[in-house]
């Protein structure tokens, strides 16, 4: 079927530039939008960038601040993950792993480069898995056995980001009782 051989050829093609290949220069929102449009795989408008949605995750603390009304490659790599996790992930799951992905010494173009390997490897197994399929499979098996494999991989995501959000808790726990002691 030449629309699942389109969509192998895009797994096994498509993916987001490199940190040194995003534009070392600022854009403005509609070139953001248009430039996004090419960093992730997508097949219909409907799940596309929009200004209002930008704002929102800037509102939300997803992303920077923009400097005045341009936006940088800092930007750019921000929005490129959001534009993936946000259809498996809520905005608070990913608030709390972008924030901990930039704790210590870890940079933004460092952050970028390892979201970037592993969107290669999950595309990568995603098409191997598609190669592996028994010919003549019914399109409604193949769905399911793809949303069962996403399924899995939901749980065992959603279970390492409560463990992550437990250990925040607990390191900040001693903080909280210490400064209700002051209160008190």
């Amino acid at each position: 079927m030449e629309e699942l051989s389109s969509l192998l050829e895009r797994l096994r093609q498509q993916r987001p530039v490199a940190w040194e290949q995003l534009p070392d220069f600022a854009l403005y929102m509609d070139q953001v939008l248009s430039y996004m449009d090419r960093q992730v795989i997508r097949f219909n408008e409907e799940d596309g960038l929009t200004a209002a949605m930008v704002n929102n995750y800037t509102k939300s603390g997803l992303v920077p601040r923009a400097d005045g009304k341009k936006y940088s490659r800092e930007h750019l790599a921000y929005l490129t993950v959001i534009c993936v996790l946000k259809h498996v992930m809520s905005t608070r799951d990913m608030n709390l792993l972008l924030k901990e992905e930039l704790q210590g010494d870890r940079t933004v173009p460092d952050s970028y480069a390892a979201f970037c390997s592993s969107v290669d490897s999950a595309l990568n197994l995603t098409a191997d898995e598609m190669e592996s399929q028994p010919a003549g499979q019914s399109l409604a098996d193949a769905a399911i056995h793809f949303a069962l494999l996403s399924y899995a991989a939901g749980v065992a995501s959603s279970r390492y980001v409560n463990l992550l959000r437990q250990q925040k808790d607990a390191a900040q726990e001693p903080h909280a009782k210490k400064s209700k002691k002051e209160l008190d």
